[in-house]
């Protein structure tokens, strides 16, 4: 395949160099790194509701940005999928899906399939023209937008070939979840530009990578890594003396119990808060802070030893470390990623945004606001401005098959606190024009945004 895109986009170009040339695929990841110059852009598709689902375009899109092609979002019509005749999507769907597009500085394509009498269906297209009416008033902030980050997770795709993985399902929304700005790289990934690198549960370290760690953090870079991730190719043990930590085994005790204190702890009781998945035992080596300690259960719940419906509780016995700090680096000895992928424990969600906070003290962006609303940071150098994209649509699971957007919430007052160089001149919802108060202190401007109906853009200049 790779050596058919090579020869057909030369031949292609030879016929004509400004021709467009994209070769289908119903997902873009590491795979097409080494052939990514055969493409005159990428095409994600992604229907949420045909079986790709509502993290799948966040997840390829903060991907395939970062090989240097133009990214088109790409989804449907249809209330489920291709070929679904004479359906329709909800309109608040279609208007999340075109939105997301944008806020992540992607065009946007919404896919049809003609009716096999060849006459176009004037309710489709009135459906598509009232989203595209929008994006029309909101393309003069998204013409050569480009996504500002602190953050680098790096794909545990390239290793499991999966095209949405549990521990990147998980990561996606936790750090949309907490409005932070990130790239999804993989590991021939520049990692320079970024303040912080995540390696999410899976993420075994070769010599290049291990090297590649080692002169982002002697360079002044930061890390989190979380179970398995850091260990050599063959298990062996951990590969980078940074993590600060060596490798005992597969933990004895599943579930177990992480009882949080302090700063790894905000917003959490000093309690035992059950972990589902099984950990790694590790032992802190020296010069190492043990953020949070293991608790373990009286025994594993076999026919031997039985205790209610599912898991034995807490002998509040400490065991071993489960959130170590090391220097510049955090490590999660459980899978704190697949594990808010598999069934979102909130509590396991702001021991990861703890620890972000604690390596990553002056984010991009904060957002006063409910979880569910997402955040993006674009810059348009050629017009000099900054443009913030607030989305707020709920995603409902209201039948079995797929989630669905019917409604929008509308969100007031939704506070900003947005990381800059300098004091601008003038913040203003766009494009309608209004100006918004605002102050600057501590190198951020604040400002709260009156209300967000499903899609708030700000211009900062």
């Amino acid at each position: 395949m790779e050596a058919f895109r090579s020869d057909m986009s030369a031949f292609v170009r030879d016929l004509n160099p400004e021709a467009t040339i994209f070769y289908n695929s119903g997902h873009i990841g590491p795979q097409h790194r080494t052939t990514s110059e055969t493409y005159s852009h990428f095409e994600l598709e992604s229907l949420p509701s045909g079986g790709w689902g509502y993290v799948h375009f966040p997840m390829a899109v903060r991907y395939a940005r970062t090989l240097g092609q133009d990214c088109m979002g790409m989804t449907g019509k249809f209330h489920t999928s291709w070929g679904d005749f004479h359906s329709f999507k909800n309109p608040e769907a279609l208007q999340y899906e075109c939105f997301q597009m944008l806020a992540h500085g992607a065009k946007c394509s919404v896919g049809d399939q003609l009716h096999p009498e060849g006459e176009i269906c004037e309710t489709t297209y009135d459906l598509i023209g009232s989203v595209y009416s929008e994006v029309a008033k909101k393309e003069p902030w998204c013409i050569d937008a480009k996504p500002v980050v602190d953050i680098a997770v790096m794909t545990t795709e390239e290793f499991s070939g999966d095209r949405v993985p549990l521990p990147m399902s998980g990561a996606v929304h936790m750090l949309q979840e907490g409005a932070h700005q990130f790239d999804i790289v993989d590991t021939l990934a520049d990692l320079s530009p970024y303040a912080l690198v995540i390696l999410p549960d899976e993420i075994p370290l070769g010599d290049t990578l291990k090297s590649k760690l080692e002169a982002y953090l002697n360079s002044g870079g930061s890390l989190i890594a979380s179970h398995q991730s850091g260990l050599r190719p063959d298990g062996s043990g951990f590969a980078l003396d940074a993590i600060g930590v060596d490798l005992v085994g597969d933990a004895p005790y599943s579930p177990d119990f992480v009882q949080p204190k302090g700063l790894i702890g905000r917003g959490l009781p000093e309690a035992g808060h059950v972990m589902y998945m099984r950990a790694m035992e590790v032992a802190a080596r020296s010069g190492s802070d043990t953020l949070a300690v293991t608790l373990v259960p009286y025994f594993n719940r076999t026919w031997e030893h039985f205790c209610s419906h599912r898991h034995t509780p807490s002998a509040e016995k400490p065991e071993y470390p489960a959130i170590v700090k090391h220097g510049h680096v955090i490590y999660f000895a459980h899978p704190v990623f697949g594990q808010y992928g598999q069934n979102a424990p909130r509590w396991v969600k702001q021991l990861v945004l703890n620890a972000i906070d604690i390596l990553l003290p002056d984010p991009m962006i904060r957002v006063d606001g409910p979880s569910s609303i997402l955040s993006t940071v674009n810059e348009q150098p050629g017009y000099h401005r900054t443009v913030v994209h607030l989305l707020h649509y709920v995603p409902e699971r209201r039948g079995v098959d797929f989630d669905v957007i019917e409604d929008v919430i509308p969100v007031y007052d939704v506070g900003v606190s947005i990381r800059m160089p300098e004091d601008p001149k003038q913040v203003q919802c766009v494009p309608n024009g209004e100006n918004l108060s605002f102050t600057y202190r501590d190198g951020r401007v604040l400002f709260s945004v009156p209300e967000v109906v499903g899609h708030q853009m700000v211009e900062i200049t």
